[in-house]
């Protein structure tokens, strides 16, 4: 551990748990959809704690926190950690949230140590990571990275017709700063893995060096609705068996790009979702991902042929294309710190690819960046069932500090 400081690992622990009493569920994970009641009650204990250790809070006008430990130098441009808070309805305790306060904990300890560092350091809560209740995911940090125009984002809507900007106006978190981007030295998430590989393979930290391009799409299926007692066979357009038929299309399209490629339909909307009519229409998602560009695009007209494979079932078919953004390369003297770190603290640690999305990835197109993954039990995330040890929690920690420290201390 040459070199190398560590965090209050008991501090830490106890604001994930006291966390993750916001939205609790019955089963042990967490429901704090974006800009729901559980999401102010969470914002307002993170800045509250902010505000306890001395530091200050900004709120720009899609709702994004910044938390200020100032530097020697504020002409300098600072270091930026974070993640963010909300979840998925029934989702896990620590995704997104961890990155948080690891970040809150590193703070902390430097005031603890009372190390004073040339360069500001930035916590950072970002609106709208999971995309749960406002499509599409990664919302706020793709406008402050200049990817979506703000007008674009408050205007986007939840199942029961509420914008953006009016659930911000209902929590009390749109605030005057505007959301853009400004300069940044270094940008580090630090997030709990999502799969397995980490935990299976017994190392502590997993250094990311890239991230899977994704990309999104809603499908609809019109056939058309009829009682299912005097309707034939024959004289059919039923959606849902299209519905199938594409269903499983999509699941041999990611079969034919493993090992990376993958392939989801994880939303299905049947209407009239009656059980003695014949479907009318069913409205379905379908993901793609891949860490390279022509895969992703191979994958797409795999789609759109399947899709047209149902004109044989008399169906009208429309896709839209709702979210797409290109596999990324990470920034090499970002990667460099985060090894240098793990390596000074005797954590063992391999390169990793990232296949889910983060904030961290608009972040990059814009300033240098990178991400620090620690293990979760059985690699289960967006799920109830999410877990990590204490063990994991700290050396994550520990290694994201050291990093930062590193780079605030950059002249």
């Amino acid at each position: 551990m040459s070199g190398a400081i560590t965090v209050n690992a008991a501090r830490l622990w106890s604001t994930l748990e006291e966390m993750a009493k916001i939205g609790a569920t019955p089963a042990g994970g967490v429901t704090r959809l974006a800009l729901s009641d559980e999401d102010r009650m969470a914002r307002d204990r993170l800045r509250d704690w902010a505000l306890q250790d001395g530091f200050h809070c900004e709120v720009d006008t899609l709702g994004n926190m910044f938390i200020r430990r100032p530097g020697k130098n504020p002409q300098l441009s600072p270091v930026l950690t974070g993640s963010h808070v909300d979840s998925q309805p029934l989702g896990g305790r620590y995704d997104g949230i961890y990155g948080v306060l690891a970040g809150l904990e590193a703070l902390r300890t430097l005031n603890d140590r009372q190390i004073e560092t040339e360069r500001d350091i930035l916590l950072v809560n970002w609106t709208n990571e999971e995309g749960a209740r406002f499509a599409p995911a990664m919302l706020a940090s793709g406008v402050w990275t200049g990817h979506f125009t703000d007008t674009f984002a408050l205007s986007r809507t939840d199942s029961a017709g509420i914008s953006v900007g009016e659930a911000l106006q209902k929590i009390g978190y749109q605030g005057s700063r505007p959301t853009l981007a400004f300069p940044l030295h270094a940008c580090y998430e630090v997030h709990i893995e999502q799969g397995p590989i980490l935990e299976e393979e017994g190392i502590d930290i997993g250094v990311v060096h890239a991230a899977m391009g994704q990309r999104w799409y809603t499908v609809t299926l019109n056939g058309f609705a009829a009682h299912a007692g005097t309707t034939p066979m024959s004289s059919r357009r039923d959606a849902i068996n299209g519905f199938a038929q594409l269903a499983l299309a999509v699941e041999e399209i990611g079969l034919r790009h493993v090992p990376d490629g993958r392939a989801t339909i994880g939303m299905v909307q049947n209407i009239p979702n009656s059980r003695n009519v014949v479907s009318g229409q069913v409205v379905c998602s379908v993901e793609f991902r891949h860490p390279e560009k022509e895969a992703l695009a191979s994958m797409e007209q795999a789609l759109y042929e399947a899709i047209d494979a149902l004109s044989a079932r008399q169906l009208e078919t429309q896709v839209e294309r709702i979210f797409d953004y290109a596999p990324i390369a990470f920034d090499s003297g970002c990667i460099a710190r985060v090894r240098q770190a793990a390596d000074r603290l005797g954590y063992p640690w391999r390169p990793m690819v990232s296949g889910a999305g983060h904030d961290t990835c608009y972040l990059n197109a814009i300033a240098p960046a990178s991400m620090i993954f620690i293990p979760c039990e059985k690699g289960i995330s967006h799920n109830e069932a999410e877990n990590i040890l204490p063990a994991w929690s700290e050396k994550g920690a520990n290694v994201l500090l050291n990093t930062l420290l590193t780079a605030a201390q950059e002249k």
